[in-house]
């Protein structure tokens, strides 16, 4: 194995600082300095083949920059920054899912460390109904804000500041959560979290057998929306509590969903300029 130290990329560079290796002024990385020469030959530029998963070519998607090609092959992908939106976003999207219904916790993405941590318990009987999770690469700022402002047609609204939600339908049981998995939206929910933007996009598994049909939310069941509105508008309240500060102000269809997907990666652009190398090119 030849041994060498390789020139950082300032993106390559923020990427490896999260993985905890160390940089220095003149960009050289120390702690990754070993690149084996076959795993060289394995990632260069435009080769992509049978001999690679789809998910070893969407974590290492730049391929011209030798540290990001090892850390693909080395470390396991934050699941808001590693991985892919999908090449064919908006349309068809990556799901990392956070919580099964059989969860009794309630799951979510620790934003630094990208593991699952637990958020809270769940002290009520309300239940997630749905797979839920998060879309890849985006984020809940201002444009997503914009678009819910104009539907509801309020004012100073802001985004909660987090990843895009996503509940996805399928006929499958999963047991477990922290799992990628390919999602086509079909609408979603205007939801206002405290004067927050907090759009949850309603999507289908791809090719299930029971939902991978539905082209639009109006496909859906109405006692499954109504079921699905009644646990995001209840499941922060307390028995009892008066202050009641979540609201679903519209249920939209797919195209309004593809419009907040669009917005949320754009946000997400703007929020993490140092990860560009990372990004779709057909949401550009």
């Amino acid at each position: 194995m030849e041994r060498r130290t390789v020139l950082a990329s300032p993106t390559a560079t923020a990427s490896v600082q999260r993985c905890g290796a160390r940089t220095f002024g003149t960009g050289r990385v120390q702690g990754v300095s070993s690149l084996p020469r076959r795993v060289e030959e394995r990632w260069k530029p435009g080769k992509f083949c049978k001999e690679h998963s789809q998910g070893e070519y969407l974590m290492g998607r730049s391929l011209g920059d030798p540290i990001q090609r090892l850390m693909g092959l080395m470390f396991k992908a934050h699941p808001w920054h590693g991985v892919s939106i999908g090449e064919r976003a908006p349309d068809v999207v990556t799901a990392y899912i956070e919580i099964v219904p059989t969860d009794t916790v309630k799951y979510e993405v620790d934003k630094d460390s990208g593991f699952l941590k637990v958020d809270r318990p769940q002290r009520f009987s309300n239940y997630c109904p749905v797979y839920y999770g998060l879309v890849p690469q985006t984020y809940c700022g201002d444009r997503v804000a914009g678009l819910f402002s104009k539907r509801a047609k309020r004012k100073d609204m802001v985004g909660d500041g987090d990843p895009l939600d996503i509940c996805v339908l399928t006929e499958k049981t999963i047991p477990h959560s922290d799992i990628l998995l390919t999602a086509i939206p079909i609408g979603g929910f205007s939801l206002a979290d405290g004067g927050e933007a907090d759009d949850k996009i309603i999507a289908v598994m791809k090719d299930d057998a029971a939902y991978g049909d539905f082209t639009d939310i109006s496909d859906c069941p109405i006692t499954l929306i109504d079921r699905l509105q009644h646990y995001f508008l209840t499941y922060k309240q307390a028995p009892g509590a008066v202050g009641h500060k979540v609201e679903i102000t519209s249920v939209y269809k797919r195209d309004e969903a593809l419009k907040v997907i669009r917005a949320s990666h754009a946000d997400y652009r703007a929020k993490f300029p140092e990860l560009e190398s990372l990004w779709p090119t057909q949401l550009t």
